[in-house]
Parts: C-alpha cells; sequence; structure tokens
C-alpha cells in the first residue's frame, strides 16, 4: 500500500534547512506542530538529527476521507499490491459503487458480488470489505468525529475486529488518514529495515528493541517513522577513492 509522501529535497544550505523545517505551517489534517516535532526529535537522538537535515523538510501529506469506511476500504484494496495496480482497482470500484450512492456500507451491499470481483478484487478482499460494511453498520467502525476522540490503542483494538485489517493497517491510518503523532508501526518491513542501516545494526531489531530504542521519540514517532521511510530513498553514501 502507497500511503507515503515522497521526501522533498533538502535546501543546499543547512541553515535554511533548519529555518524552513522550524517555521513550516502545519498540514490540514496533522494533529500535531510539525515543528515542534522536529525540535524534539532534534534534541532527543543526534543520528535521526542528521537524517532529517539530510532528508529535508517533514513533508507529510494525510490523505483526506469523508468516512473511516472510505479510508479502510482504500485500505483493504492497497494491501499486498504495488501504487499503480492498487490505484487502478481502487478507481474501478469506486466506479461500480458509485451509481450506488458512493463510497459507503449500504452501496457495497447493493452491488453484485460478480461486479466487485470484475473490479480487481479477490475473493479474501470482497469478504474483507463485506465484512467491513457489515461492521460499520453495527457500530463497531467508529464516525470520524467519534474516533477523533479515541485513543491509538482503542482505534487498533476496535478496527482489528474487522476481517482483513491488522495492526499495520490500522497504523498506516492513524499517520496518514488521522493525522496522529505517536504511532511506532514496527510492524513495517521497511521501518525495521531503516532502522537496522540507520543505526547499523548487524540484524534485523526486533520490534520490542525498536520501542525501546523509540521512547527517545515520543511524543512524535510517526514523525520519526516517516523519516525513516525517507531514509530508504537517499542515494547511498559513495566509496572514497583509493589514493
Amino acid at each position: 500500500m502507497k500511503r507515503r509522501a515522497r521526501a522533498a529535497r533538502a535546501p543546499e544550505n543547512s541553515a535554511d534547512s533548519d529555518r524552513v523545517q522550524l517555521t513550516r505551517e502545519p498540514s490540514p489534517g496533522l494533529a500535531y506542530d510539525p515543528a515542534a516535532a522536529l525540535a524534539h526529535l532534534r534534541g532527543a537522538d543526534p543520528i535521526l538529527a542528521d537524517l532529517i537535515e539530510r532528508v529535508g523538510p517533514f513533508a507529510l501529506e494525510p490523505q483526506p476521507a469523508a468516512t473511516l469506511f472510505e479510508a479502510l476500504l482504500r485500505s483493504i484494496v492497497y494491501q499486498q499490491l504495488h501504487g499503480k495496480a492498487a490505484a487502478t482497482i481502487h478507481a474501478r470500484v469506486r466506479d461500480v459503487l458509485a451509481p450506488h450512492g458512493g463510497t459507503h456500507p449500504a452501496a457495497l451491499h447493493a452491488v453484485s458480488p460478480l461486479a466487485l470481483r470484475g473490479a480487481g478484487l479477490s475473493r479474501a478482499k470482497l469478504a474483507a470489505l463485506l465484512d467491513l460494511a457489515a461492521q460499520c453498520e453495527a457500530g463497531v467502525v467508529p464516525t470520524l468525529d467519534a474516533a477523533a476522540k479515541m485513543e491509538d490503542d482503542e482505534l487498533v483494538t476496535r478496527l482489528t475486529t474487522v476481517r482483513g485489517i491488522g495492526p499495520w493497517t490500522v497504523h498506516m491510518l492513524l499517520i496518514f488518514t488521522l493525522g496522529r503523532p505517536d504511532v511506532m508501526p514496527t510492524g513495517d518491513f521497511a521501518i525495521r529495515l531503516a532502522f537496522r542501516k540507520l543505526y547499523r545494526k548487524r540484524r534485523e531489531p526486533s520490534p520490542a528493541a525498536i520501542l525501546k530504542h523509540a521512547r527517545r521519540w515520543q511524543p512524535y514517532r510517526s514523525v520519526a517513522s516517516w523519516y525513516l521511510w525517507r531514509s530508504l530513498e537517499l542515494p547511498a553514501p559513495t566509496a572514497p577513492d583509493n589514493l
């Protein structure tokens, strides 16, 4: 599932980089101030501070959704697919639902399963979407307003009762749709790979080891995670020439 904004290019002057990052207006949809987050992370972790300088300004842009059903439908469709293929299937599903009122639970029940399968959904994803619709109608999946008042862990517990939704999917929702500041998605392979490379670990770190280190990043672990993802897009350092 491709949910991450591309890294912005760092300014040439490091002093200018500080000024840009620390005075940038918060993006709409974020539940925190990026400037405060960057100041905290720089002071808490010198290695992460160096990464922030190399990546450049924090550029996470939350993906708005009218409802949690809409956001989670997208998440399920995107699971285990490359971005372009997932976007195509997602658009087809929305087209199938459009004549029935759009992306909401009643529309999903109104259309033929064959039409949804024809849009590119696997049987497993179709079953997950049908369960998502049922859980929304039953009140298990909260409204966006209700979700805004819930703690992260409470949302993880509630939403993972839906078929096909695990902690990773909810963590991505928290970071990229709800704009929560302190999410640490240790179940994400790219996070573990980036952490291993950045901190020069011989072996892949366990989730517990990452969580222990990430205590110093609280309450802005979402921002630290964004920089870990971006670190994998940086060019590899060039080895010095032998003289």
